[in-house]
Order: C-alpha cells, then sequence, then structure tokens
C-alpha cells in the first residue's frame, strides 16, 4: 500500500534531511520513502514523473543546451536498535550542531539537497535530470541505477554531466577508479605431509606471486586534470584441505584499482601480464569513470562552488554514467568515514553549504 508518509520540500535542507531519514529505506525496502518522494515531485509543474520500482526519475525539459543528472541512492545498510540510530536528533558538538542518525551522512543529506534543489530552481539554467534510485548498498543486479538503464535509457539519455551527491564532507572528487578483483592460482601434487618428496607444494608456489606483488610499482596516471593512484595488492589468500596434506592448489585473490583513462580490458591485459605463467581469472571487473574537467558544465561547476577538486581514489555509480558516456563527479554533505557507523552524523553546516552551492550553479 503507498505509504501516507509526507515530505515538505519547503522545509530547510536540514528540517528536510531529518524527515527523509526517519523514513525507514534498508535495502529492498524503499518503497515508503519512494512514495514519498514520488509524492512530493508530482505536484511541481516543471517536472515530469517516472518510476520504476522503487526508483523515481524527475526531469525539466526547457530545451536549454546542456542537461545535468543529479543522482543519489535512497536506501541505507540496517539500522542498529542498541543504540537505535532512528529517529534522527539534533546534537550540538564540538564545531558545531550535527545531525545524528542513519542516513544522515550515506546518504539522505544529498537526497535531501536534490529534493530542495527541485524545489527551488524552476528555470535552471540546463535542463536537469533527478534520480532517487533504490538499492545502492547491495548486490548491483538490485541497483536502481542500473535498472533504468535498462528498463528506460531515454530517461538518462543525452546528460552532459553527472553530480552524484554521495557524502565527500563537501568536497568535490572527480570521476572515480576502476576495480577488478582476479583469483591467481598455483597448482600442486597433494601428499602425505610426512612425505612431501611424493608431492608438489602450491602454497609454497605461490610465493612468486607475493614477490611479484611486493615489487609491483603502481602507476599514477593524470586524467582530465587529476591524479589517480592506481594500487595492486593481495586481498585473500586460500589452500590446503588438511594439516597433514601438502597443498595442490593455492589462490591468491588480488584486487587492481586503476585510473579511469583504462579500459575494462586493459586492466585484464595488464593483470594478466603481472601475473604471466600462472593461471589468472578474473571475477570481477568494473570500470571508472572520467571526470570530464574540461567540459562547460563541469568547469561552471567547479567556479560555481569555488572548491579544489580531488581525484576519487574508490568507486562509485559514477561508473555508471561514464559507462553510458556522462562524466561525472562526487559532491555530497556528510564524512565518508562515518557512512554505515552507528554513530552516523553530520554537520548542519555542510547540507546547508551543498545546497547553496547547487543553487548558485543552477539558478
Amino acid at each position: 500500500m503507498p505509504s501516507t508518509t509526507t515530505l515538505d520540500l519547503t522545509h530547510d535542507v536540514t528540517s528536510l534531511t531529518a524527515a527523509v531519514c526517519d523514513i525507514e529505506s534498508v535495502s529492498l525496502d524503499e518503497q515508503a520513502l519512494a512514495d514519498a518522494v514520488e509524492a512530493a515531485l508530482r505536484p511541481l509543474p516543471h517536472l515530469d514523473v517516472t518510476r520504476i520500482g522503487n526508483t523515481v526519475v524527475a526531469r525539466t525539459d526547457l530545451g536549454r543546451d546542456e542537461r545535468v543528472v543529479l543522482a543519489g541512492h535512497i536506501d541505507t545498510v540496517p539500522l542498529t536498535r542498541d543504540p537505535a540510530n532512528l529517529p534522527t536528533r539534533r546534537v550540538h558538538a564540538q564545531g558545531g550542531e550535527v545531525l545524528w542518525g542513519r542516513g544522515t551522512v550515506d546518504m539522505k543529506g544529498g537526497v535531501a539537497v536534490m529534493l530542495r534543489v527541485a524545489q527551488e530552481v524552476l528555470e535552471p539554467s540546463r535542463d536537469l535530470t533527478f534520480v532517487f534510485y533504490e538499492a545502492e548498498e547491495i548486490d548491483s543486479v538490485h541497483n536502481g541505477l542500473l535498472h533504468v538503464q535498462q528498463q528506460a535509457p531515454g530517461l538518462l539519455a543525452a546528460a552532459d554531466f553527472a553530480v552524484l551527491l554521495e557524502p565527500t564532507d563537501a568536497r568535490i572528487e572527480g570521476g572515480c577508479k576502476g576495480t577488478l578483483r582476479a583469483e591467481v592460482s598455483t597448482k600442486g601434487i597433494a601428499a602425505h605431509s610426512a612425505r612431501p618428496w611424493k608431492g608438489h607444494n602450491a602454497i609454497h608456489d605461490a610465493v612468486e606471486i607475493l614477490a611479484r606483488l611486493s615489487a609491483y610499482e603502481p602507476a599514477t596516471r593524470v586524467v582530465d586534470e587529476l591524479e589517480f593512484r592506481e594500487a595492486l595488492g593481495a586481498v585473500l589468500i586460500s589452500g590446503g584441505t588438511a594439516t597433514n596434506v601438502i597443498p595442490d592448489r593455492c589462490v591468491v585473490t588480488v584486487n587492481y584499482r586503476y585510473a579511469p583513462s583504462l579500459t575494462e580490458a586493459d586492466a585484464e591485459a595488464h593483470v594478466r601480464e603481472v601475473f604471466s605463467g600462472f593461471e589468472v581469472a578474473v571475477v570481477d571487473n568494473a570500470g571508472g569513470a572520467r571526470p570530464g574537467l574540461h567540459l562547460p558544465a563541469a568547469k561552471a561547476f567547479i567556479e560555481a562552488l569555488g572548491l579544489p577538486v580531488e581525484a576519487k581514489q574508490g568507486w562509485t555509480d559514477v561508473a555508471r554514467f561514464s559507462a553510458i558516456g556522462v562524466p561525472a563527479v562526487n559532491f555530497g554533505p556528510g564524512d565518508p568515514n562515518l557512512a554505515h557507523m552507528d554513530d552516523e552524523q553530520c554537520p548542519v553546516e555542510q547540507y546547508v553549504a551543498c545546497e547553496r552551492a547547487l543553487l548558485r550553479w543552477l539558478a
């Protein structure tokens, strides 16, 4: 049944953030919040609203020269009960007031900023597409952005630039790195551990894999004026079947974080080159996203905010935009180091600062 909870978009951004957070929306249980977001946006005459599952897309159609996307996920990780991190509450802390509770960082503050922009900017300088999407915190097959791309790609078509309002401590982080996981294996011959000469120890052979990783010198690549520091390292190792058996197999799982100037195929080829002579199975590979700082929309964004731009050294959903040819940056309230924490909290001033910055850019 539709939710009866309402969101008042005329409220200040901090109060609106609290209201959005207080509608529980753990991944795969976003209907109540999606209902509230849809109900708040449909009366706005300058927006065309579409719903796909529990993802809400709202668009202006003013014939502007550029179109930008503002995107944010509406789900959260599970709540804690002791201490209970909902409902939200305002707390006076050293350095100023904070809003405390689940979602205040990741990322309902960004969602509230988007809602305020949708309410306040009736004639934006660029056409806008707002995407409030479900299921970002879990397996990507459930991701609302992916569903929009698959079911209604026209809703995101022709965009020139995107801003993902993930928490960045109210700083601009351009693009993101790609991430590849591969299993590098060695093969041995099983034998009794009392007679190791009868077999061949696969774990011992993994020494060469680890030696190559220790000697590896990661590249730093400049992409659209930003420095992306690559990384390649072991993240898991497994082998052996029993304490009295010489292992016949060992698997070292490696993670390669690569600059967005490389394609997924480039990244895979590089990993296979590094571990030439070993069996390599790529188990996951998600490309990165170029920041596109040379584009007019990106330049105007940076000038309007008056903030320095850093490279995003992790992976975010901006990569989904890059995959369809739309450069993107991350910019939103909240310290990402506090995301998912039991004491998740964000300075109130960051909500206000992010809202004002986007209004300067788009009004």
